[in-house]
């Protein structure tokens, strides 16, 4: 039995947010597809994963609805398990960048989509041109494009805080990416409004660009949200994630066992084996050790 993963988004408006839910729900359910939906006023964003013939049965269904029918559905391989369950939420925003409409509004203003192919040539031709990955910091760290800049992004709404340190950048040829390209929308387009003056996203994301050029100019794996928790295309790829006690290379993220920290880090087989739980730091092994004695 093969599964396969979809990774789709739309800014479109929707109307009745609240009736498409419902339309979505008993669609997915129908077909037994798991994973997360958000839908807004101002569009969809969705990842599901399911057998090839249902998942490909959901995209036929979803493509007919003339609101959806020319968005883009990527597909990868799945393992059966990438979600625990069928998550549906209304919200106020598909990308929680909290942009205003007047900072940003992806449906009206956005930036040229630079396709993967133009992506190559810039690289085979070292045009002059700089990537902003504007993925969260811990995305970063197990894979990015070779010679990209990291602004430092714990929540997309940060952009707004670190987009001081991106002004020297302003006059530059830049090329914003993202794992599947939804949260380039709402933040390329917030670069545009805060005058910086040639700006592009690369079109479906850094997956797009990972499937053609497998093990090209992308360096490591590709970071999911869901309990796959990285992937790659193949190629002969380099490893760049850092264990974070010895820096040794790894592709294996865990949780800080304070439940009250979660921190989110790279961890590489020896050290997770050389300790009994796994701490990101001394306070919250302290702090985990207090709670143990105050229990006993």
């Amino acid at each position: 039995m093969k599964f396969q993963v979809l990774l789709f988004y739309k800014y479109i408006t929707i109307a009745d947010p609240e009736g498409l839910l419902r339309a979505v729900k008993e669609e997915a359910e129908r077909l037994g597809l798991l994973g997360r939906i958000i839908i807004a006023s101002e569009g969809i964003n969705g990842t599901l994963e399911g057998e090839v013939g249902a998942t490909q049965e959901f995209s036929v269904w979803i493509l007919e609805n003339q609101l959806f029918a020319d968005m883009s559905i990527k597909t990868s391989e799945g393992s059966g398990a990438s979600f625990p369950k069928l998550k549906i939420k209304v919200r106020d925003q598909i990308v929680g960048t909290q942009f205003t409409k007047e900072e940003a509004d992806p449906e009206k203003s956005t930036v040229p989509h630079l396709k993967p192919e133009e992506l190559k040539k810039w690289y085979e031709e070292r045009e002059d041109f700089v990537i902003v990955d504007m993925r969260n910091t811990y995305e970063y760290a197990v894979g990015h494009f070779k010679n990209s800049i990291n602004p430092g992004l714990e929540n997309s709404r940060d952009l707004k805080e670190k987009i001081a340190e991106l002004l020297p950048l302003k006059h530059k040829k830049i090329v914003t990416v993202c794992t599947g390209g939804i949260r380039c929308e709402p933040m390329s387009a917030y670069l545009k409004n805060k005058g910086f003056e040639d700006v592009y996203q690369l079109e479906n994301g850094m997956h797009a660009y990972m499937e053609k050029y497998p093990g090209e100019d992308f360096l490591g794996s590709l970071y999911t949200f869901d309990n796959r928790v990285t992937m790659d295309f193949g190629g002969d790829r380099e490893i760049v994630g850092q264990c974070f006690f010895c820096k040794g290379k790894t592709e294996v993220y865990v949780n800080c066992m304070n439940t009250e920290c979660n921190h989110h880090f790279l961890v590489c087989g020896t050290c997770a084996l050389n300790k009994a739980q796994v701490f990101c730091s001394p306070k919250c092994e302290a702090y985990e050790q207090k709670k143990l004695e105050k229990v006993s």
